[in-house]
């Protein structure tokens, strides 16, 4: 019988992970499923243990990080952080001191939401930042990395921003501009990258890999 494993979710309230943690609580491939988060999910499962913590901290929790499997799903707006610096801090720096501490106690592979145009170089500061993002995680010693790059993502969110719904409209009222060429423009739901995480960390992949948003819609259709 195949052993059960330990997951730890970050990011368990956003688009994203609200839906990865219903697959990973459901599913049968993790007895245990730990949250980190600033605020009480108002969730019960016998799988579950939430812990409420400061991100500022992280090194207190250390504990928490010798799991299995590691997904993170955080990422926040220039609106809601403030200021660059502040965003940098959630989007960047969390993640790595993360990926940094469940390395360290062990932790099999570590999965990440990025964006579809990450680069290290690019001139666009949220693109650059992401870029840094996966330069940095991708330096962290895992059996398996595996950074998801979706185009704008669609669901609902508790606050409302502007350029995502008319992105949706845009999509919703021509969706025959997003074939060929421009089909990895495509938005995606969050509940399918969250499909997808969840049904990557299952093949037990080596190495680094990345999943452009045609091949995370792919996935998360599979059988």
């Amino acid at each position: 019988m195949q052993k059960k494993k330990t997951a730890l979710i970050a990011g368990a309230s956003g688009l994203v992970g609200t839906e990865l943690l219903h697959y990973l609580l459901e599913g049968q491939e993790y007895d245990q499923v730990i949250a980190i988060v600033r605020s009480p999910l108002n969730l019960k499962h016998t799988k579950l243990e939430e812990k409420i913590i400061s991100f500022d901290d992280l090194d207190t929790y250390k504990d928490r990080f010798a799991v299995d499997d590691v997904y993170c799903c955080l990422g926040t707006t220039i609106k809601k952080a403030k200021t660059k610096e502040s965003m940098y801090k959630i989007d960047v720096e969390y993640p790595v001191q993360m990926a940094k501490l469940a390395s360290e106690n062990g932790a099999n592979q570590f999965l990440i939401v990025s964006s579809m145009n990450a680069n290290p170089h690019s001139s666009i500061w949220y693109a650059k930042m992401k870029g840094e993002l996966e330069e940095k995680i991708s330096k962290v010693p895992f059996e398996s990395i595996s950074i998801m790059r979706p185009s704008l993502l669609l669901g609902e969110r508790d606050e409302f921003r502007f350029g995502e719904k008319a992105g949706e409209l845009v999509f919703t009222i021509f969706p025959f501009l997003f074939i060929g060429p421009l089909k990895k423009y495509k938005a995606i739901q969050g509940r399918t990258v969250a499909l997808a995480m969840y049904k990557i960390a299952q093949m037990n992949k080596k190495g680094i890999s990345i999943y452009p948003s045609e091949q995370i819609e792919q996935i998360a259709a599979s059988r």
